[in-house]
């Protein structure tokens, strides 16, 4: 293996730059709706206890918020550093969903925020209200643009090639938003983050419960933060069972590397396998737990449905696409990568259950400290999960770059040498973690010093005096 590589260092820039940007994205889009869903509240009910909860978990997003800001901007540079052949086939393409994640998502979302920053004092209550409710759309918008490109990457629609075949040209825009894949990823993407965002309630909320402060307050957002993990979980279920029968559709060697089939096969011999022993090359099986039936149902919703293995896929490739090409991707990563997903948010899903048997009203005991701990160190749970979904996704996908158009081989940079990847890689690298300490400690601060109970609360003269308090 070549150190040196242009290709292997690009690819592994690319993918630990996107993960460690995707620590951020996660817990911006699901905060920033627990937060509008907080100050609803509060406008609602005129409890302040609300109102300190919007503050609290406001200023973590807006912390988050930046941080994601500075991160993402890396990401497209890189399309023209180490990805310039790549960038020249499929930018009049994957430019134009990119363009209005920009233009119209990013810039609304952030002219909103700004709104809700400095308007708590300014603006009219149902006005700043109406704001915050803006960043969500305008956050969700930037996710949905943002998959709508990566989806043109797993199945490129809306295109045709140039009349010399150099590069790929949009004819139909429309069909590049309504990718069935985006349609499928996106509310799978979405309920994952609010996932994760309700276990950051949940542990925030957990901390101070064990430490007997806010009791009142803190109690009311654990219940809360419980509810939305198992809502949202339930929501990741549902979503990810509709873009598994997307992928079997558009890219059935994903599906058959996530179970590591290398044949074809029906019925009850299309089986699911829960844990899997093989070989270290990932080319044959030594002993696995299956359960019969289950691969076929989750690929075709049928018991006697047939799934195509790994073998008979690259040998249809092959015949498609040209000879002298693996087209199966790494086994071993998609197959793992898959079972980490599941497992990840299924354990954050049992926590939450647990947690609402345990806390509920009739409880006669309670709670014991090792429960706090187990809230709260499986708060990353659901993040964690996300980021092997990512992998599996993107590995799922290789060697094409473009399912079908591109390999990946084929979209590096042709004159960038080895050693300038290496240096940014690691420039990256360090920046990155760097930033992804500092963010961890500033929210860590404003997660524990809790909410600002110097407001008061009580009857509507107090919050109208809260109204007027500024809060940044």
């Amino acid at each position: 293996m070549d150190l040196l590589d242009p290709l292997l260092l690009a690819r592994w820039q690319f993918g630990l730059t996107t993960l460690y940007h995707y620590l951020f994205v996660p817990l911006t889009l699901g905060l920033v709706l627990v937060v509008a869903i907080f100050q609803t509240a509060w406008h609602r009910t005129g409890n302040v206890k609300w109102l300190h909860l919007t503050r609290l978990f406001g200023k973590i997003f807006l912390i988050n918020f930046a941080m994601g800001v500075v991160t993402g901007i890396v990401q497209e540079f890189q399309f023209g550093m180490n990805w310039s052949a790549y960038s020249r086939f499929v930018g009049d393409v994957f430019g134009a969903p990119l363009a209005f994640e920009g233009l119209m998502a990013f810039f609304f979302e952030a002219t909103f925020i700004g709104l809700w920053i400095f308007g708590w004092d300014r603006l009219p209550r149902l006005l700043h209200l109406a704001s915050i409710w803006m960043v969500v759309l305008g956050s969700t918008l930037s996710a949905y643009f943002i998959l709508a490109a990566n989806a043109f990457m797993q199945n490129p629609v809306g295109y045709q090639l140039a009349a010399d075949g150099g590069r790929a040209e949009l004819v139909d825009i429309g069909a590049v938003l309504t990718n069935p894949v985006v349609l499928a990823a996106f509310p799978h993407t979405i309920f994952a983050a609010w996932m994760f965002a309700g276990t950051v309630v949940v542990a925030v909320s957990a901390w101070h419960l064990s430490r007997g402060q806010h009791l009142d307050t803190m109690r009311s957002s654990l219940r809360f933060g419980l509810w939305f993990v198992i809502a949202s979980f339930i929501g990741v279920a549902v979503s990810g069972d509709q873009l598994s029968l997307v992928m079997v559709a558009t890219q059935p060697m994903k599906m058959a590397a996530a179970e590591a089939m290398w044949d074809s096969a029906c019925g009850a011999d299309a089986s699911f396998s829960l844990f899997s022993i093989g070989t270290p090359d990932g080319t044959e099986e030594i002993w696995s737990l299956r359960v019969p039936y289950l691969l076929s149902l989750l690929s075709t919703h049928s018991l006697d449905g047939c799934v195509e293995g790994l073998n008979d896929l690259q040998a249809l490739y092959t015949e498609q696409f040209g000879a002298g090409v693996d087209y199966r991707p790494i086994v071993w990563v998609t197959y793992w990568s898959f079972r980490w997903m599941i497992a990840l948010g299924g354990l954050a899903a049992l926590v939450a259950v647990a947690g609402l048997w345990v806390t509920r009203k009739k409880a006669t005991r309670p709670v014991a400290t090792w429960m706090w701990k187990v809230a709260i160190w499986s708060a990353p749970l659901p993040l964690l999960g996300s980021l092997v979904g990512w992998v599996f996704t993107e590995m799922g996908r290789q060697p094409w770059i473009v399912f079908g158009l591109m390999l990946t081989e084929d979209g590096v940079s042709p004159n960038v040498p080895g050693w300038t990847v290496l240096i940014s890689l690691i420039a990256f690298t360090l920046i990155y973690a760097t930033l992804a300490v500092v963010e961890f400690g500033l929210i860590l601060r404003a997660a524990q010093k809790g909410p600002d109970t110097t407001l008061p609360a009580g009857d509507d003269e107090h919050a109208e005096l809260a109204t007027r308090t500024t809060v940044y």
